[in-house]
């Protein structure tokens, strides 16, 4: 009688420990459910979401096939508005729920758990609208769009804030490849080129910069943006593009850059081969056939590799450059001034035979 007492207290107990086991066992049944998605899927969460959205979200995109286990461990792991990340997430096939809700949960540093990088990249940003060009660029892989962006930067307290003058604002941008997560905005994105900035413009390169005579990067970056244009093809004569106009600057003779009375016509010279006496002529503070000295900003967005080469420039005693008559994208370089117009009567006698073809 005693064993058959036991043993139904045993069975009871038993009984009462599985109704309260049974739903956590549930729960944890549910927490493996997978994800139906056969290949990674981006997904991206851009405003507040609630744990109901979310739900409705995935299965609408047919990546969870049961929204009531969801939401179930969902509500056990307490995800809501408040902690459900903005951001881009790349859902792997097979993903269970448990790891699936884990990577949209808000960590420590502001970012979902499982929240990814895109890569940011700026380049090819000419002329007066250098500002606006990079918005658009950046604009393409980050949550924020163009017009924030452009209307931040564009803002005269923005380049004041950074320490520049409107026309130097755009020295602080450093042509390259960056990785942001996906929910950044206007400031965060300004914020980080101010620290790539000095990061890049270490004791060292200051000392640079010094010893070549110039006496801010901002003067720097303008000068790079001038070789660049000159040459953004056949990176060997940056070294020496660059030893060429700081000759120049250090005998107070004018740069005579075509790329700077170009940049003042705005896109009006776009395509055009034979620049002429007339468009030189332009009266614009960026025109160095007309103005002694750096112009005051950079006509282009540059890379690092640029701004080195300005900082390293080649020992050269050069003052003039030409095209070469040919299609290498080579210049012929002299300290000579009747040797320089014998390159340019042969470069200008090339491109006359050329379109006449």
């Amino acid at each position: 009688m005693t064993k058959l007492i036991k043993f139904s207290v045993l069975i009871i107990v038993l009984a009462i420990a599985a109704v309260f086991m049974y739903p956590k066992f549930e729960l944890y049944l549910a927490s493996q459910k997978t994800t139906i998605n056969l290949k990674d899927h981006s997904f991206y969460i851009t405003d507040s979401t609630g744990l109901d959205t979310l739900a409705g979200r995935l299965y609408d995109l047919k990546i969870i096939d049961d929204v009531a286990l969801f939401l179930a461990v969902g509500r056990y792991k307490s995800m809501n508005q408040t902690n459900i990340a903005f951001g881009k997430y790349i859902i792997k096939p097979k993903l269970s729920y448990r790891n699936l809700l884990n990577g949209f949960k808000l960590n420590r540093l502001g970012n979902g758990n499982a929240e990814i990088e895109v890569q940011v990249t700026f380049n090819n940003c000419s002329g007066p609208n250098q500002l606006s060009k990079i918005a658009q660029k950046v604009a393409q892989h980050i949550q924020a769009d163009s017009s924030s962006i452009a209307d931040f930067l564009l803002d005269d307290q923005t380049c004041e804030k950074y320490g520049f003058t409107a026309n130097e604002f755009p020295s602080m941008f450093l042509s390259n490849t960056y990785l942001f997560y996906y929910d950044t905005y206007a400031v965060d994105f300004t914020d980080r080129m101010a620290t790539e900035f000095k990061t890049f413009w270490n004791e060292n390169r200051l000392s640079k910069l010094h010893e070549i005579g110039l006496k801010k990067p901002s003067e720097a970056y303008t000068l790079a943006s001038i070789v660049y244009s000159e040459q953004s093809r056949i990176h060997d004569e940056w070294p020496v593009i660059s030893g060429l106009y700081l000759n120049r600057l250090n005998q107070n003779i004018k740069l005579q850059s075509d790329p700077t009375f170009k940049f003042c016509w705005g896109s009006e010279l776009d395509g055009v081969q034979r620049l002429l006496y007339e468009h030189r002529d332009i009266d614009c503070t960026y025109n160095t056939y007309k103005n002694t000295g750096l112009p005051p900003g950079p006509i282009c967005i540059v890379s690092t590799d640029v701004l080195n080469a300005v900082l390293q420039p080649s020992d050269v005693d050069y003052i003039f450059m030409c095209a070469k008559a040919n299609y290498s994208g080579r210049h012929n370089f002299t300290k000579s001034g009747r040797q320089h117009v014998n390159n340019a009567n042969d470069f200008h006698r090339w491109l006359t035979q050329e379109q006449r073809k």
